[in-house]
């Protein structure tokens, strides 16, 4: 008894729900966080089924950068109403802000892919990876050098290793665009001479996005791969469908990728790939990748948080390869990256 009467005094303090969230968005609104956090929290505890209230909350919480209990609170709605579309538009803002917000600012990059296939010969190509990035207040940038091994044939004919210097920009270009630009410059044979990208992404209501941009090789003549995307956050989810038009010789080829990423957090997820076409949604690293007729491909990653300031990425991929008409293979590739904080915000 002491209890009902303890709660319906409390409920008791807010007569009218409604009023008090309008209230508590004006003062959100004006920017007064913390008063409206706490407004809100009471509001969420004296009326639990106001599903509009514990979307406020965690609309705020996620406006303060406490992304993980913005999520956990959002993630509570979720699971008595899955479907609720206003929850779920929240959840994704909540999730792509959580993206462009992190405590690190200086890092130190490691990473190891290999790619191989034994038809019509044997190829084992591997790259070593070693860089650092650091944040500014317009964005991220990058650099680095790899170094690029390929064992050729079966008894061995050709061993040869090369370096590629490359560098990497994420500017943020408003609250509703930022973008991606690449350029790697290579003095060997087996890299691209020239390797160039840029894609820009356009932010839309409701955790949606979509992104267009291109991928430009200079090997021994230049070569262009147009792309475009659409993204969406559901929940714990991303999705991404993206196309891919490669301009050959002969004519323009086309493939398709589709990915999804399943979040545990703000930082770790568990992301599956699938493929199909000639144009790759990875870059070109050898020439002889550019006469490829078809494949098809599937990938998984896993990217974590080992400590603190250690992110780790595992990866490993499978294609059947068709390399001229009606020939195909298996295509088997595999990697790891380690990215180190040395320097926090």
């Amino acid at each position: 008894m002491l209890v009902t009467g303890m709660g319906q005094a409390f409920s008791q303090e807010i007569t009218d729900p409604e009023a008090e969230f309008s209230r508590i968005r004006e003062v959100a609104f004006a920017g007064n966080y913390d008063e409206a956090v706490a407004s809100a929290r009471k509001l969420v505890k004296a009326f639990p089924d106001y599903g509009d209230a514990r979307i406020l909350l965690g609309r705020i919480l996620g406006w303060q950068k406490n992304y993980e209990e913005a999520g956990a609170v959002i993630d509570t709605l979720l699971l008595t109403e899955p479907g609720n579309a206003d929850a779920l538009a929240a959840r994704s803002d909540i999730t792509l802000r959580s993206k462009e917000s992190t405590p690190v600012a200086t890092d130190l990059r490691l990473g190891y892919f290999f790619d191989t296939f034994n038809e019509p010969y044997e190829r084992f190509w591997q790259v070593f990876k070693a860089g650092t990035g650091h944040r500014f207040g317009w964005g991220q940038l990058a650099g680095g050098v790899n170094v690029g091994n390929v064992r050729i044939g079966n008894p061995l004919t050709d061993n040869a290793t090369e370096l590629q210097f490359e560098a990497e920009a994420w500017p943020t270009l408003g609250k509703k665009n930022y973008a991606w630009l690449s350029y790697a410059y290579s003095p060997g044979t087996y890299f691209p001479t020239h390797r160039a990208a840029a894609e820009l992404w356009q932010v839309l209501p409701a955790g949606w996005a979509l992104s267009a941009g291109v991928n430009y090789y200079y090997f021994d003549r230049n070569t262009f791969i147009a792309m475009a995307s659409v993204e969406k956050y559901a929940g714990n989810y991303w999705f991404s469908l993206k196309g891919l038009m490669y301009f050959k010789d002969e004519g323009p080829t086309t493939s398709v990728y589709f990915n999804a990423r399943r979040y545990f957090n703000d930082k770790d997820y568990l992301q599956l790939t699938l493929g199909t076409g000639t144009a790759p949604d990875e870059p070109f690293d050898i020439q002889a990748d550019l006469m490829r007729l078809n494949a098809h491909s599937v990938r998984l990653a896993w990217n974590f948080s080992a400590t603190p300031r250690l992110m780790v990425r595992l990866g490993g991929g499978y294609s059947i390869e068709e390399y001229a008409e009606e020939e195909w293979r298996n295509r088997f590739e595999g990697g790891i990256s380690l990215s180190y904080a040395i320097k926090m915000k």
